[in-house]
């Protein structure tokens, strides 16, 4: 479990502990950060995971808010629930949504968001070189790079994707060749250069970069893939809809 996510696990529990009543206004992410000992930019991260969730809204200029329920609490499930799809099908959505979101993220990232997306980086050289990567060190970068649209809905919707992608047991089948560590730092690469985009505030590039990058994982994959099973859905890739260059 990462940082933001362990702060976010305990304002989580001490909204349902109820420290914090439904409609009350959380403490200011100074004091936050100064409870937990952390930086501000993790409680931040921590604040947009339970804005995500409707446990709280963040309300510009006034603070932050307990709201009345959470989604479960309403009878509600998220959307990876109850959606199945193929693993380049997947893939094919994620191309289409990230890349849109890292050239938006290019135009929207603060100075907190860039240290946040280097610190990323260069935890993930670090565990390469060393012989191991944890298996949520791209997950983090693919949701700080939609944290730092500053969009609460685009976060929401990268981390439906990834809950996709660990509730299926196809893509798991898939995926689980993929240590091979030339393929890693590959992806390294390709993470790195859209870290670049972004901070050139490059748009296109940072776009171009990110569609790139799911489109190795998507090599590597049809590599590892079963073309003749029923359930092979990579012609999904005969085209795009998407311009690349664009």
């Amino acid at each position: 479990m990462r940082l933001y996510q362990e702060i976010g696990q305990q304002l989580r529990d001490a909204i349902h502990r109820g420290t914090y009543q439904p409609g009350d206004k959380l403490p200011a992410e100074r004091d936050i950060a100064s409870q937990f000992n952390v930086s501000r930019s993790v409680v931040r991260e921590a604040l947009i995971l339970l804005e995500v969730e409707r446990c709280i809204e963040i309300r510009k200029g006034s603070g932050v808010y307990v709201l009345a329920s959470a989604p479960r609490e309403s009878g509600e499930s998220p959307l990876s629930d109850s959606v199945s799809c193929g693993v380049f099908e997947l893939l094919q959505a994620r191309q289409l949504l990230e890349s849109e979101i890292a050239s938006f993220a290019a135009l929207q990232a603060t100075k907190s968001d860039i240290t946040e997306l280097r610190n990323a980086i260069e935890l993930e050289r670090e565990q390469l070189s060393s012989g191991y990567i944890a298996d949520d060190t791209d997950e983090h970068f693919h949701y700080l790079v939609a944290s730092a649209t500053q969009n609460a809905a685009l976060v929401a919707i990268v981390q439906e994707s990834w809950k996709l992608r660990s509730r299926s047991g196809m893509w798991q089948n898939q995926h689980q060749d993929t240590s091979d560590f030339s393929a890693r730092w590959q992806w390294f690469e390709d993470r790195l250069r859209i870290l670049q985009a972004i901070q050139r505030r490059d748009a296109k590039g940072a776009k171009r970069a990110m569609w790139q990058h799911l489109e190795n994982v998507k090599n590597k994959l049809f590599k590892l893939a079963d073309t003749a099973a029923a359930d092979f859905d990579g012609y999904l890739f005969n085209s795009s809809p998407l311009d690349a260059d664009g």
